[in-house]
């Protein structure tokens, strides 16, 4: 650009004398830049001056390009074009959502996620998700993925870690259940219970239950599932009770759809991270979902502080 300044005194002149070689009318140049005729005329007058050739022949018949008239015009429309091309690249670019990866349990996203996307979608509209859903225990790196949720035993020099929550496990159930069949741990010895159980050979009886029941527990009927959103969505149903990790349950007991079975809560001691692979710089957006993700958990965690302090 620094040249052409020094080739044409207005390289708006050029914009002029374009649309003036695209319609053939001053006048209608005139109306595209909202000048008048006569300034028009002056400025690709004063084109033709800096450049030292006619553009135009001039008759009553209207106004003609010369041959050098049209190696300017072919030129500018090309170049134009290509302007406005990168322009347009460069809006749709700024509209074009962002894809984020995420490598989370299928629990997790059931009935803790989905139930707030709307609030994600205002938070974060820039964005489109896809899931990389874990049926049973959280394991392994993140691999390829933007952003996964693992215990923080998987966490390694090659990764980033956050903070999400700890392991904190509530014996669930929904409120009409506990209605019917009372608590866990003060029903009598001859009560009746349903144990939704999450069977995962990766799982720990005493973390699990706190050592409240087991298979030896008398009264008591089993029903197991491989899948922990199915746990869960059955505790809601009324069918029994399930263990409830607070990263998925936290949301159901802030609206009561679950409350708790009993008074104990199972601390671990561990907590779960969200990682992401060292091998590629994490992105903006990733950080800004990887904030969101925690601030969401942190309200629930505030929120339920008293109804987790047994």
């Amino acid at each position: 650009m620094s040249n052409l300044a020094k080739l044409v005194s207005s390289p708006r002149a050029l914009m002029i004398f374009e649309a003036a070689a695209r319609s053939g009318s001053c006048g209608a140049a005139a109306r595209e830049f909202n000048l008048t005729q006569p300034s028009v005329s002056r400025n690709i007058a004063g084109l033709e001056a800096d450049i030292g050739v006619q553009l135009f022949t001039r008759s009553p018949r209207g106004m003609e390009l010369t041959a050098e008239g049209q190696v300017l015009q072919r030129a500018l429309e090309d170049g134009f074009q290509k302007v406005a091309d990168a322009i347009q690249e460069l809006m749709d670019r700024r509209g074009r959502k962002q894809v984020v990866e995420l490598s989370l349990s299928t629990a997790f996203v059931t009935h803790w996620l989905i139930p707030r996307l709307a609030d994600f979608q205002r938070a974060l509209p820039q964005v489109d998700l896809r899931f990389q859903l874990i049926a049973g225990t959280l394991r392994g790196g993140p691999g390829t993925v933007d952003l996964a949720m693992r215990m923080e035993t998987e966490t390694t020099a090659d990764t980033h870690s956050w903070p999400f929550a700890p392991e904190l496990i509530v014996p669930v159930c929904s409120p009409s259940y506990l209605k019917a069949h009372g608590t866990l741990d003060k029903a009598q010895r001859a009560a009746r219970h349903t144990v939704l159980h999450f069977a995962d050979p990766a799982l720990d009886w005493d973390r699990l239950w706190g050592g409240m029941v087991t298979r030896r527990t008398p009264n008591k009927t089993w029903i197991e599932f491989s899948d922990y959103a199915v746990v869960v969505q059955a505790a809601m149903n009324g069918e029994g009770i399930a263990p409830g990790w607070i990263t998925v349950v936290s949301r159901a007991l802030r609206q009561g759809t679950l409350v708790p079975a009993c008074e104990t809560r199972i601390r671990t001691g561990r907590s779960y991270h969200l990682v992401a692979s060292r091998a590629r710089p994490v992105r903006e957006v990733t950080l800004a979902i990887c904030d969101w993700l925690t601030g969401q958990m942190r309200q629930d965690m505030e929120e339920l502080a008293p109804l987790l302090a047994g």
